[in-house]
């Protein structure tokens, strides 16, 4: 089968930093689906894990991607989820090889039914940042999928790229939470009203004095998507007493003392713990994937693909996660057939 690795970490901009290589197709065993890959979606896990997970020697090339839409292709003898034929979205697990390949094995219980309304590429945009978007805001947050008026306001650092854009959706759509977002350049401030947020301030700027200007000069809640080495420092000024901060990004350092005296928490969030660790609630991505996919059937949200490349190969991928790295992507970048 056709799929795309490296065997060394390289900056994008080498040749040998993303290969087309010949593999072989997988089989399936106990709960994997065998997937027919139709589309994929780069996230800036692809990138980071590029550059600081490479094989040892002899090893066979790594294939990265934790995004797919694709038919079943074959289960595996302990599947009750899902049947040959199929149409499926899901992110897979950290520890097995990616998406980045014709075919694909992935545990089904972290693997949801494709939204009808969807093309594979449109759908192939969504699971990574949806369960990641979904898991910060009602698992670490707590918060409950409810409209009643609550009172209270989310701030979500980088509404623009694709975690904070699903956010913004699931918090208008099933919360009554105030949607403040953050985004420093005019086509990503439009971008995060189209998806429904309520403010939008300048991540760029000193947040405190923007956020009194729009009548919250204190939050009950933070959702870190990037850029918390810059925004750690104001954190405690705006999180209101007994308020929370959720984040996925890698700060190099971050000093969470200021916090002590508001009683605020910190969560960590990683979308691949549960398959990581096969807890014992790892279908709850199944279960928020069929949520998120019934949602988009009936109009609730929008797919936040916003650039498709054709077809999947090593050019493309390497053009991809050079946009990626660049840190001025909007939405999701996908790529389709092969």
């Amino acid at each position: 089968m056709k799929a795309v690795g490296y065997l060394k970490s390289l900056p994008i901009d080498q040749p040998d930093s993303l290969s087309d290589i010949t593999l072989d197709t997988p089989v399936p065993a106990g709960r994997d689906l065998r997937v027919a890959v139709k589309a994929i979606s780069v996230n800036p896990v692809d990138t980071k894990v590029r550059m600081r997970a490479a094989p040892a020697a002899g090893e066979p090339a790594k294939v990265l991607g934790y995004d797919a839409a694709g038919v079943v292709d074959a289960v595996g003898p302990d599947v009750t989820l899902f049947k040959a034929g199929d149409e499926v979205f899901y992110a897979g697990s950290i520890a097995r090889p990616g998406t980045n390949a014709e075919f694909h094995l992935v545990d089904e219980r972290i693997v949801g039914r494709k939204p009808k309304t969807l093309s594979f590429s449109q759908a192939a945009a969504l699971p990574l940042t949806g369960i990641t978007a979904w898991e910060m805001l009602f698992d670490r947050l707590g918060v409950k999928p409810t409209k009643t008026p609550d009172g209270r306001a989310l701030l979500i650092i980088g509404g623009g790229g694709g975690v904070g854009s699903i956010m913004i959706q699931l918090a208008r759509r099933l919360t009554g939470l105030t949607v403040i977002a953050t985004a420093s350049r005019a086509e990503t401030r439009d971008w995060c009203f189209k998806l429904g947020a309520d403010h939008v301030i300048d991540h760029s700027k000193p947040l405190a004095e923007q956020l009194k200007g729009i009548g919250h000069p204190q939050v009950a809640m933070v959702a870190g998507v990037t850029g918390t080495d810059q925004s750690g420092p104001q954190l405690a000024d705006i999180i209101a007493p007994q308020g929370q901060f959720v984040l996925i990004d890698d700060p190099k350092a971050f000093n969470v003392m200021p916090f002590k005296g508001k009683s605020i928490s910190v969560h960590w969030e990683s979308m691949f713990t549960r398959s990581l660790f096969t807890t014992p609630d790892m279908i709850a991505q199944h279960k928020l994937l069929n949520e998120i996919a019934a949602m988009i059937d009936a109009g609730l949200i929008i797919t936040t693909a916003a650039q498709e490349l054709s077809p999947i190969n090593a050019g493309n991928l390497r053009q991809a996660h050079a946009q990626i790295e660049s840190g001025t992507t909007i939405g999701k970048i996908v790529l389709a057939g092969w």
